[in-house]
């Protein structure tokens, strides 16, 4: 059962995609919405401010803090109002948090807290992060926070159908249950993506969510494409057959991600429709 629901937000354009489809899900689900906003700290303390606030002849970083701090503050409630607003306008039970910290901690502890986490695929501030060895906020939130999170795209559109990528892991098999759980409640038609070359593994593969299958009563066709994992869920994404797409987050060691990367990390930042993840 999904009662709560945390999204962070930050007042771009990609945190408003978010606050959109969380509006949606959470209307279909009876669930509450929680907006977090973050102060990151990394703009308020450290020693860029006070090296730019040295060289270019301002007043010391003591004098500018509280000024910073301010319109931090400021900036935040006008953000959460307007979440609230938007809450208010679906329909939508909605409270509002607000933190300073390191944005995907913060995120993460407040998430203990909620059963879901939805979460924009860039942030206001996703130039901060860029470079990271092991990608944006996003990734450090699904990897750690122990709960599904939904990654959202660019733009919103209604979800009517639901995809989910299955290759047998004991993730793919938690995505499983989520998929069927959403397909069956929603009443969205459930597309399962096996990607494969190798045909007694997409024969078994086929029979394991087929046996689990049995006990729900959902519109489900299953599909075996052949290549590289993180390339065919893309193209199939591409094809517009669904709108919403579930997976197993991070099915490898962290040793083969970094020299390679990885078919999580890969969709989560090229993906057009929301991803639900789960680890």
């Amino acid at each position: 059962m999904i009662k709560t629901i945390l999204i962070p937000i930050d007042g771009s354009d990609y945190g408003n995609t978010a606050i959109d489809y969380g509006v949606y899900i959470a209307k279909r689900l009876e669930a509450r919405l929680t907006g977090l906003h973050v102060m990151d700290i990394r703009l308020i303390q450290g020693p860029v401010i006070t090296d730019i606030s040295g060289s270019i002849g301002l007043p010391p970083y003591q004098e500018l803090y509280p000024i910073i701090e301010k319109g931090l503050e400021e900036r935040a409630d006008v953000i959460l109002k307007a979440f609230e607003e938007r809450c208010t306008r679906g329909g939508i039970p909605a409270e509002t948090r607000k933190a300073v910290g390191i944005i995907n901690e913060a995120i993460i502890e407040e998430g203990k807290n909620h059963d879901w986490i939805i979460l924009a695929q860039r942030g206001e501030h996703f130039h901060i992060a860029k470079g990271g060895i092991l990608g944006s906020t996003a990734e450090a939130v699904v990897r750690n926070a122990g709960k599904p999170v939904l990654v959202t795209p660019q733009s919103y559109h209604d979800i009517e159908s639901i995809g989910l990528a299955y290759d047998g892991s004991p993730p793919a098999q938690h995505a499983l249950e989520l998929a069927v759980f959403l397909a069956d409640k929603m009443a969205w038609p459930l597309t399962i993506l096996i990607v494969t070359d190798d045909q007694d593994r997409a024969a078994k593969c086929s029979k394991k969510a087929e046996t689990y299958l049995e006990a729900f009563q959902i519109d489900c066709e299953m599909i075996v494409m052949g290549g590289k994992e993180d390339r065919a869920i893309l193209q199939f994404i591409r094809e517009g057959a669904v709108e919403l797409i579930v997976m197993g987050a991070y099915g490898r060691n962290r040793l083969h991600e970094l020299f390679i990367g990885s078919t999580t990390s890969q969709v989560i930042r090229k993906s057009t429709i929301p991803v639900l993840l789960t680890r």
